[in-house]
């Protein structure tokens, strides 16, 4: 639902992409309702967008693209800005850095990694979250998390790298059928050639080493060949970039690999939760 308060919150994207598609329409003599007939909106729709009230969505850029664009691709070039502004602000950073990433390391210890999670997943993990988002913020915040599973197949194709905490497997949200989808879906992507996945069991505490207690962290070699760490505490995110302090928590990532069980052992584990009843 469109609201005032998205008007306030809309990034420098979204403006833009309003004003042209509104100069764009008129340009072309369309009123609202006629412009929503060709892309398949309502006229209300057309004004939300036109007003920031309710953001162009990635399926309406690309329609405006066909009948607005005129070869120019402005929409289609917006998608990418679009979708990052529909992050909230503590991970636009990384995940401008996450899309163009030469490899992304990631050990999760709560959630499955936002690469990897399904639709229904995703909606259940936002949906539940506190405090509460309004519907609108939610469908974006779904959208913007499922975009980035296009990593899987980018050309060239990036590393990706996933430690999971056995617990993440075992922590359903939603209900258990979605779960168990979850937990197919990466078994399957588990077997991707770009893709190394891991678990570390609950048993890891017993041996009177676990590298990972300090938490959750992602790692990413940019384009640039940089090494950066992103971690994230009660939604307060942190950007690492000096070098001795990426170098010591890369260290601890690889440590905590190595308490990990191989990705063989791992897909078998995840294969068969999969398939228990709870």
């Amino acid at each position: 639902m469109a609201s005032s308060d998205n008007k306030l919150e809309a990034g420098g994207t979204a403006r833009m992409v309003a004003a042209l598609a509104k100069a764009l329409r008129e340009q072309m003599g369309l009123t609202q309702e006629e412009l929503g007939k060709l892309i398949g909106y309502t006229a209300s729709a057309i004004s939300a967008m036109e007003t920031c009230a309710q953001p162009a969505s990635d399926k309406m850029l690309v329609k405006l693209e066909e009948v607005l664009g005129n070869g120019l691709g402005v929409f289609e070039k917006a998608r990418k800005w679009m979708l990052l502004e529909k992050y909230p602000a503590r991970f636009r950073g990384v995940a401008g850095l996450e899309q163009g990433a030469v490899s992304v390391s990631s050990y999760a210890t709560f959630v499955i990694d936002g690469i990897f999670q399904t639709e229904p997943y995703a909606q259940a993990l936002i949906r539940g979250g506190y405090p509460a988002v309004s519907d609108q913020k939610h469908e974006e915040l779904v959208e913007a998390r499922l975009a980035r599973r296009a990593l899987f197949d980018r050309d060239p194709s990036p590393m990706i790298e996933l430690i999971l905490e056995e617990t993440v497997l075992r922590r359903p949200f939603g209900n258990w059928d979605i779960m168990r989808g979850q937990l197919r879906s990466l078994a399957e992507d588990a077997q991707r050639d770009n893709v190394c996945l891991q678990v570390l069991p609950l048993s890891r505490g017993l041996r009177g080493s676990h590298a990972g207690a300090c938490g959750p962290m992602k790692l990413l070699v940019t384009e640039d060949h940089d090494h950066v760490i992103y971690l994230e505490i009660e939604d307060q995110g942190i950007l690492v970039s000096d070098p001795p302090e990426v170098a010591q928590l890369a260290h601890r990532y690889a440590k905590i690999r190595s308490q990990a069980l191989s990705p063989d052992d791992s897909l078998s584990l995840i294969e068969r939760l999969a398939g228990e009843e709870p």
